[in-house]
């Protein structure tokens, strides 16, 4: 069994030491790969390390903690919230939580959430394979006939590269905008139809955002660069990504 990554985020050092105690006894299942005291230093070892699972026990500022989730390029990782107060519990659950641990914790309860974790991975895993796996032999169908094959949650749709305005990053998933106004979720990550939508019209103008540029009613340079597209929607153009969309609308002209 290969174990999982994990990531500590805690104030207290006594959860950092019972959780690292728990590792040493337990490394076949489990890799402490970094800790942090605050939500800020987390994000910067998340981002570095793309863990399996985070250890939060971290009561204030959680809110910043989770909008800075959500931006992330890569999947979500797994959530294990630990606290002294049971009403917290209520709160983690609705982050979608692995599991809630109340102090003081002790290593039952966290190998319970470790095999949690585990199990979850391995079915999400397994789900994931099998979507790729048919969602790529279709792409590769496909692909010459300006198709993408999107893997939802319950079927696989095949949407006509022309008809979509732009894609957005919604955690580790991807919601398609398509010109008529209706929203697909895919549950793939938007990093993956990078390299699969057409490269002469689709372009990835922020991390959140590949966009279609045959959709764009107009370009904004005021304060910062923003495409309006034909259905109102207003998109910002990262300051990083300018110059090469710059030179990529003027390939177009």
């Amino acid at each position: 069994m290969t174990p999982i990554n994990a990531i500590i985020i805690s104030e207290e050092k006594e959860t950092l030491l019972i959780l690292k105690k728990f590792e040493e006894e337990n490394s076949m299942i489990i890799q402490i790969v970094g800790d942090a005291k605050c939500i800020s230093d987390g994000i910067v070892i998340i981002k570095q390390k793309k863990p399996n699972v985070i250890f939060l026990d971290v009561i204030h500022n959680d809110e910043l903690f989770f909008e800075m989730l959500e931006e992330l390029e890569f999947s979500i990782p797994k959530l294990v919230f630990i606290s002294a107060q049971k009403e917290y519990a209520f709160k983690a659950f609705k982050h979608n939580a692995i599991d809630f641990l109340l102090k003081p914790i002790d290593f039952n309860t966290i190998i319970l959430a470790v095999y949690k974790v585990i199990k979850r991975r391995e079915m999400e895993l397994s789900y994931q394979n099998q979507k790729i796996n048919n969602t790529s032999t279709l792409n590769s169908l496909t692909h010459s006939n300006d198709y993408v094959a999107v893997a939802s949650l319950e079927k696989i749709e095949l949407i006509p590269m022309a008809e979509i305005s732009f894609c957005k990053a919604d955690g580790k998933y991807t919601v398609f905008v398509l010109s008529n106004g209706n929203k697909i979720m895919s549950s793939r990550n938007l990093g993956e139809y990078s390299a699969i939508l057409d490269n002469s019209f689709f372009f990835r103008i922020h991390h959140s955002y590949i966009i279609n540029i045959r959709h764009i009613a107009k370009i904004s340079k005021k304060d910062g660069y923003f495409c309006e597209f034909s259905n109102g929607a207003i998109i910002p153009v990262a300051k990083r990504r300018q110059d090469d969309f710059n030179k990529f609308i003027k390939l177009k002209e």
